[in-house]
């Protein structure tokens, strides 16, 4: 075999090694249920849930707890999922900047002792996406 196929042979196996091993980082969209069944199985592969934070009527969010001065690295909340299920999230980093004010809320991690465990929380907030309303336009 001549050197030039040999070289080619390699860089075609790093190339399908680079490929497998992102692929195998991938996680899925699931509901807190099918995460705790995942955890009961013994699958404890990173999972995506969306929900929403719990509101009381006045729209205020309750079940968060985020106390700085003990310790800054702890914050868990309250999330319902799409099918209405609420768990508690627990965020071992601190309070992402405007989470109160994010329409939705996308959790990454996974359950560790009957508690869904996140290690990233990805927010979108609405206030980014609308258009300004032009009050000029409506008379």
């Amino acid at each position: 075999m001549k050197r030039s196929h040999i070289i080619g042979i390699v860089l075609i196996a790093i190339s399908i090694a680079i490929i497998i091993s992102t692929t195998g980082d991938a996680s899925s969209y699931v509901t807190f249920t099918e995460a705790y069944k995942m955890a009961q199985d013994g699958d404890h592969d990173k999972v995506h849930v969306v929900g929403k934070l719990k509101k009381d009527a006045m729209g205020k969010i309750t079940g968060m707890v985020y106390e700085p001065t003990v310790d800054p690295n702890y914050f868990s909340f309250i999330l319902e999922d799409s099918l209405h299920e609420e768990r508690q999230v627990v965020y071992l980093h601190p309070k992402p900047q405007d989470l109160e004010k994010s329409e939705k809320v996308v959790v990454v991690g996974s359950v560790k002792e009957n508690v869904f465990v996140a290690d990233q929380i990805l927010m979108k907030c609405p206030s980014k996406y609308e258009e300004p309303v032009n009050e000029k336009s409506f008379k």
